[in-house]
């Protein structure tokens, strides 16, 4: 009985974190270095650049956000993988159509790349 309270208490955390999320766009990208947060340090791959609404004039340099595909945002039906990624903000993406262009590699983990553009829901850790 204990093991089912634990899991249940943790499925209910799970979903209230998401619940609080806001919802956006995401596309992804290739060429990580140099960035406008870190200019020639590599942070590795999860990271992300920050769409204009999200930028604030830098102010999102170095935060840390868990995105989670919602859905296709074109022709691409069932783009979605169902997990979440974590990413460090480390670029600006000007003038994008998305809120956050992620890396390519944390993008597939979220979703299939051929989407290239999905709907989102994002949340600052």
């Amino acid at each position: 009985m204990e093991n089912y309270s634990l899991i249940f208490v943790c499925m209910v955390a799970y979903l209230v974190s998401f619940a609080s999320a806001k919802p956006g766009i995401a596309t992804f990208y290739t060429k990580y270095i140099p960035s406008a947060c870190f200019k020639n340090q590599d942070h590795g791959k999860m990271i992300a650049a920050a769409g204009d609404a999200l930028w604030k004039n830098g102010a999102m340099c170095g935060k840390k956000f868990t995105v989670k595909c919602t859905g296709p945002r074109n022709g691409v039906r069932h783009p979605c993988t169902g997990k979440s990624v974590t990413v460090k903000v480390v670029d600006q993406c000007p003038r994008c159509p998305s809120t956050m262009d992620l890396s390519r590699e944390a993008f597939e983990i979220i979703a299939k790349p051929v989407a290239g553009i999905i709907n989102i829901d994002y949340k600052k850790v």
